[in-house]
């Protein structure tokens, strides 16, 4: 209890610390003194100013709230957008209220405002609230009082009404009070050469906390706000760079190690407008708070040191001259600073009563000086007219502008006596001069200099035209100019036109700062837009990475190679998970993944195992297989660290959602021990996701100090809990898996017991393996309409993406609504054909509808998709073109939302009845199950996911239903697979061949008379024996042989033959025809070494037979033919062995036998050959003759060869290798990219007899040729090379041998 009244302590500290810095600059109210004292009440009239007045009653000085003097209030001569009343406080006041009244007794008020605030009356700032220029709602009668207290008070001397809309049956008509109080702050002005220091007392200061305060106005983009710096590296800078504010700071960095503390952050924009921004640094440590006006950016330095160390001083203003490159190079601030406040020390107050001493160069003022320019906006349709010199010869103009449109006219003006014009414009972000000279006819000279100039910074253009010369030159770069020595004559006219070409034109947005000259504004220009300036892109609201880049008034978001899109690149374009990816009926491959979606988190790559009935997600690393352990004692650990191709936030996001993760271990070792069971310390341990030690190995759970032979008590020697720990000198190992995901991945593992001699030890770590996606199938069921569950309030005030799944049987209802107090956002069934998603975010209620061509309460899972921004709202459904609202350039833009966030009806609507899955809201799932089991009524999960997704299960395969999805069953199909789309296929040699019986062992042909055997595939419904189905696929280029044949008791059999011309032949007999019915295929050679595909289906007498890609093609048995196939026995895939009698033409072709592949044959339920490869229940009906090797050589089509490790960075090269020592195959079952499928078996096993050949010979070769040379002769029998074996030759070449050959073979062999 004393620690925590200790932090509590130096918590309210921090507090108070921050609060008096905050407040101590300037006047303020006390707790008990409220800021909001009526300001125009007490009022002279002259202390009013407008537009128009209608008449002198009219006149500003009436606009008093509750006055009735004069007309009882202010009403202007016209009532148009471009009415204005002004208030001037005579001093600056803090403003914390607006309160309106329309004009008394009268049908004139004012529906919609802006309140604009200035120090000077001539540069003037919109309030702001919500990150947009704030428009007021008014008056709905004339006499009612409307207040509106201020989201955040502002400090100025003058305060604009703008009236933007009014009652439609009266005029403007206008009373006002604002509401604040007394304000004052000491002001220091720096002209960009003084500097203001403020000496430590020491003359060192170091710092863990520190807290600075100030408030800033200028019209320069650069300038040293503070700065301070030690001899060890530490600094810390505040600057202006390009109109952005620069935080820089370095707590220290070490040259000669790793250690780089600089850090810098960048905020703001356009901050050289002229206008107060406040600025506080907060900083604990190496954490940072930096707050703009109200906009606080949270970060942490870099490096490792949390003391900021400097040396003598602080400055105020700018870098103190001290030779270094840094000094010089940056400008001082030029501007004003108020409210100076250094760690609880008033630097304003301390150079006031000269407590500081600036440095020598320049003057501080304790006065603000204002800028003779004003910058003035134009927007399309506004302009400026400047009078000019009349008739003088030469033309010289100069003013500065910034924009970021690219093209948009800056002057227009004629000539005087009919000489032509002049034109400068901005054309592909370069100033363009265009000069029409009108002599004896009409000719134009063009000249233009710059680039870029559409950046949104100030840029300056000087031109000047006399007789026969001109210069153009952009920000007084003598390098930029551009001349021109074209015939011309020079005359000015009488007016010069900013912003358009004539009364009436369009011109450009942007602002322009008038160096000289008089500003006429006419009657149709808006002066209350004259400081309308938004960089638009600060902050950016581009997500992810995304650039942003912008016009005046809009901005766009490029997502390219982000991993996301849409307008401000927040939704990924990657699948959460694996499983995703396998119900869009993706197969196991590479794929990126985004686990939390629209979250902060990026994209990462994944190899996705997609196995029949599980998803597997395998993250890999850099750790080679059986990696040697250096030697290393107890006392110094060998540390091996894994780098893995994800983040540990990604990583974390798989394992958190995923049902089961595992992580293969093993550690080979020689007289080096492991855990030190079974009671020592361990020597070796490993550290997982939250860098904690884990003294468990793999077999093994948290807290056990065991490995899986110590928990299945099998340990080479039972006095310890792991074969390494006996310490043998003979290679031992420990291995297996951890699975408590919470632990996983291992990032690390430290070796103890390598160092002495004879030590040795190898490292091997799998990567790592994830199955399942809960968030994927996190599903619940509403029971009734009534029923909702509820959560938290949705956080979504910018940025807000929803998507989810549903099915129902309902034709409406509300699927999830979260309401404020005028703000809200729906999302329902409106209708059997249309969902709504509809929001309010104070710009009144939109609605966006998809409607859909079929009914979509058909009990099928659909996806929801909805996102809105600050540029537009979508809405998407399936796969059906999405619908987009953009949103309005000016107004509100944040999401205010209190209210418990509902998902089904609430409040007495239209509930949903049905399921909903997968609820996603900015990338975060709501765990509906979790919700649904603690609320009454309600069932957590839903069934029937192969309703929907049944038509995943190709072939045949049957959609089996879970509770987490649905599988596919492909047991009744020639495949395998996720999705029984997988051949299943194999090589055969020559003389090779596959048998599968249609009778159990044991039945005789009297007990199966004419029906089939049923395996337990045909037990499900009777055989139709006059029907067969038969499809596989083969590749061949040895003619004649047998691909398939089925025998029977009886005479009946079925061939399928290639003949010796390479033609494919179907033979059929079923009985009462002499001859068997024979299908010749003669069109195309089918033994060319390409993969074929044969299907033929009979029914009693119809034969169809469909070949490749061609039309199918029927046939018809004789009409003496009978339609049963009687007695079916056994059938052949390669070739016939069987007893009895056979076709001769069978026979012929059965020598040498089927050389090729086969792959997916089927025959009716049966798949022979996939139930030679894998173990089914009817694989004890299968006999093979020869080795049977799986290959897809035979498939139709091919298998594309996968890509090559040399163009995969992501390849996992220790997943081929691990396959020696992990008891799985990450690709097993699936052509994995860079693993050994069985082309390449069979490729490298013939290769491999060939070298072996090679070799045989060799040796033969060697040993002849060196054999010994001395009176010893072979008695090799002559004419073996003719004879068939060696027997034949000795009987060829010895008259005397006779039949005795029996008794001395033995001897002869010796």
């Amino acid at each position: 209890m004393p620690a925590a009244r200790r932090a509590g302590c130096g918590a309210a500290l921090w507090l108070w610390l921050i609060s008096s810095v905050l407040c101590r600059g300037w006047t303020a109210p006390s707790a008990s003194q409220k800021c909001d004292e009526p300001l125009v009440s007490g009022l002279s009239h002259v202390a009013f100013s407008s537009s128009s007045s209608m008449s002198a009653s009219y006149s500003p000085g009436y606009a008093k709230i509750n006055k009735r003097g004069g007309a009882g209030g202010w009403s202007p001569s016209d009532s148009d957008h471009y009415q204005w009343l002004q208030v001037d406080f005579g001093n600056r006041k803090q403003i914390s209220a607006i309160a309106t009244q329309g004009r008394y007794s009268s049908s004139d008020w004012v529906t919609q405002y802006r309140m604009l605030y200035s120090d000077t009356g001539r540069n003037w700032k919109p309030y702001h609230q919500d990150g947009n220029i704030w428009a007021f709602p008014g008056n709905t009668n004339s006499d009612g009082v409307v207040r509106h207290d201020l989201q955040h008070p502002v400090v100025a001397r003058y305060v604009r009404v703008v009236p933007l809309d009014w009652h439609g049956e009266g005029r403007i008509g206008l009373r006002i009070e604002v509401y604040g109080c007394s304000y004052w702050a000491a002001v220091i002005n720096f002209d960009g050469h003084v500097v203001l220091p403020y000496r430590f007392r020491n003359k060192k200061m170091k710092t863990l906390k520190d807290v600075i305060a100030l408030k800033f106005k200028t019209t320069e983009s650069e300038g040293v706000i503070l700065h301070g710096e030690g001899q060890q590296g530490d600094y810390i800078t505040l600057e202006l760079k390009k109109a952005q504010l620069v935080f820089s700071l370095n707590l220290g960095s070490n040259q000669l190690g790793p250690i780089y503390g600089h850090t810098s952050v960048t905020t703001g924009s356009l901050l050289d407008d002229h206008h107060w921004h406040s600025v506080v640094i907060e900083r604990q440590g190496r954490g940072i708070n930096l707050t703009l006006d109200r906009s606080t950016q949270h970060f942490r330095t870099n490096g490792e040191f949390d003391y900021l160390d400097l040396d003598y001083e602080i400055t105020f203003g700018g870098i103190p001259f001290s030779g270094k490159p840094s000094s010089s190079s940056r400008k001082n601030f030029k501007g004003c600073m108020e409210s100076i406040n250094y760690n609880g020390i008033n630097i304003t107050d301390l150079a006031r009563r000269k407590k500081l001493e600036p440095s020598n160069v320049g003057n501080l003022s304790f006065s603000c000086v204002e800028p003779y320019t004003v910058p003035v906006f134009f927007n399309a349709t506004s302009y400026l007219e400047v009078p000019g010199r009349l008739n003088q010869d030469l033309f010289a103009v100069s003013f500065q502008f910034r924009t970021w449109n690219p093209n948009g006219l800056l002057l227009f003006s004629h000539f005087a006596d009919n000489l032509g014009n002049v034109e400068i414009d901005l054309s592909e972000s370069k100033v363009s001069v265009h000069i029409n000279v009108t002599q004896t006819k009409m000719s134009q000279i063009d000249i233009s200099s710059g680039s870029g100039l559409n950046d949104g910074q100030w840029h300056e253009v000087r031109f000047l035209a006399k007789e026969n010369f001109a210069i153009l030159t952009i920000d007084g770069d003598e390098a930029s100019a551009v001349r021109t020595n074209s015939p011309l004559q020079v005359k000015t006219g009488e007016r010069y036109f900013f912003g358009v070409i004539d009364w009436g034109s369009v011109g450009e947005y942007g602002l322009s700062r008038m160096v000289s000259g008089t500003l006429i504004i006419p009657g149709d220009y808006q002066p209350t837009l004259t400081l309308k300036q938004e960089r638009r892109c600060v902050p950016n609201h581009c997500e992810h990475g995304g650039k942003c880049s912008q016009t005046w008034d809009s901005f766009k978001c490029t997502c390219d190679e982000t991993g996301y899109s849409g307008a401000t690149c927040h939704n990924s374009i990657y699948e959460p998970s694996c499983e995703a990816y396998k119900h869009l009926g993706q197969t196991s491959n590479y794929y990126w993944i985004d686990p939390d979606g629209s979250g902060p988190l990026g994209p990462l790559k994944v190899y996705c195992n997609m196995t029949e009935d599980k998803v597997w997600t395998i993250v890999s690393h850099d750790l080679q297989m059986q990696t040697t352990v250096v030697g290393y004692s107890p006392e110094k650990y060998s540390v091996t660290q894994l780098l893995y191709s994800a983040s540990m936030e990604q990583i974390s996001a798989i394992t958190s959602s995923a049902e089961y993760c595992e992580q293969y271990v093993s550690y080979f070792c020689k007289m080096s021990r492991l855990l030190n069971t079974p009671d020592g310390t361990p020597y070796t341990w490993w550290v997982g996701k939250a860098n904690e030690k884990h003294h468990y190995w793999g077999g093994s759970g948290p807290g056990i100090q065991k490995c899986a032979c110590g928990i299945e008590r099998n340990c080479t020697d039972p006095k310890y809990y792991c074969n390494c720990d006996a310490d043998y000198k003979q290679w031992r190992k420990d291995a297996g898996f951890l699975s408590y995901k919470d632990h996983l991945p291992v990032n690390q593992v430290v070796v103890g017991d390598t160092d002495r001699q004879g030590s040795e030890a190898k490292l091997s770590v799998g990567p790592l393996r994830c199955q399942g996606d809960r968030n994927y199938w996190n599903a619940a069921s509403f029971p009734n309409p009534s029923s909702y569950l509820h959560f938290s309030t949705f956080q979504g005030e910018t940025s807000a993406d929803i998507s989810f799944y549903f099915k129902t049987l309902i034709p409406r209802g509300v699927f999830l609504e979260n309401l404020g107090n005028t703000d809200f956002i729906k999302l329902e069934l409106k209708s059997t054909t249309e969902v709504s998603f509809s929001f309010d975010v104070g710009n009144g209620p939109v609605e966006i509808v998809v409607r859909s061509p079929s009914p979509l309460n058909d009990d099928q899972w659909h996806r929801v998709t909805a996102e809105r921004n600050v540029k537009q709202a979508s809405l998407q459904v399936d796969r059906l073109p999405q619908q987009v609202r953009k949103a309005p350039s000016e107004g509100h833009t944040r999401l205010e939302l209190y209210s418990q966030l509902f998902v089904g009806g609430a409040g007495g609507q239209q509930g949903f009845l049905g399921c909903i899955r997968s609820l996603r809201m900015n990338g975060v799932t709501l765990d509906l199950e979790e919700r649904a089991k603690v609320t009454s009524g309600f069932k957590s999960g839903c069934s029937g996911h192969c309703t929907s997704y049944g038509t995943n299960c190709e072939n045949g395969g049957k959609c089996i239903e879970k509770y987490h999805g649905y599988s596919c069953d492909c047991s009744s199909t020639a495949y395998d697979g996720t999705f029984c789309n997988k051949d299943v296929g194999a090589f055969f040699e020559e003389g090779m061949w596959l048998r599968y019986n249609f009778q159990s062992a044991g039945t005789s042909g009297k007990e199966s008379g004419s029906r089939w055997e049923n395996s337990p595939e045909q037990q499900s419904s009777p055989l139709d024996l006059a029907r067969e189905e038969i499809q596989f696929s083969f590749s061949t280029m040895k003619p004649p042989c047998i691909l398939l044949y089925v025998s029977s008791l009886s005479s009946d059999f079925l061939a399928v033959l290639v003949k010796p011309t390479g033609s494919l032949q179907i033979r059929y007999n079923l009985g009462g025809t002499r001859e068997p019915y024979n299908i010749d295929v003669d069109h195309r050679n089918m033994a060319n070494g390409q993969p074929h595909s044969v299907n033929i289906t009979r029914h009693e007498k119809t034969i169809i037979l469909k070949l490749d890609h061609y039309p199918s093609v029927s046939y018809h048995l004789p009409s003496s033919s009978d339609t049963l196939f009687n007695s079916p026995k056994s059938l052949f895939l390669g070739k016939v062995i069987e007893t009895g009698k056979i076709d001769q033409e069978i026979h012929k072709y059965n020598t040498p036998g089927f050389t090729g592949c086969l792959s997916r044959v089927q025959f009716n339920q049966i798949a022979p050959l996939k139930a030679a490869l894998r173990q089914t229940n009817i694989s004890a009906h299968v006999h093979i003759q020869g080795e049977l090797v799986e290959s897809n050589c035979g498939a139709s089509p091919l298998t594309l060869s996968p890509m090559s490790s040399a163009t995969d960075p992501w390849h996992l090269d220790h997943l081929d290798s691990a396959s020696a020592d992990f008891p799985y195959n990450p690709g097993q079952g699936q052509a994995i990219r860079n693993g050994v499928n069985r082309n390449s078996a069979i490729i490298g096993g013939v290769i491999a007899v060939v070298i072996f050949t090679i070799l045989c010979t060799l040796v033969f070769l060697i040993r002849y040729m060196f054999r010994h040379k001395g009176t010893y002769h072979t008695n090799e029998a002559k004419g073996a090379e003719s004879a068939e074996s060696a027997d034949a030759a000795i009987m060829n070449n010895d008259p005397n041998f006779t039949e005795t050959i029996d008794e001395s073979k033995k001897e002869w062999l010796i």
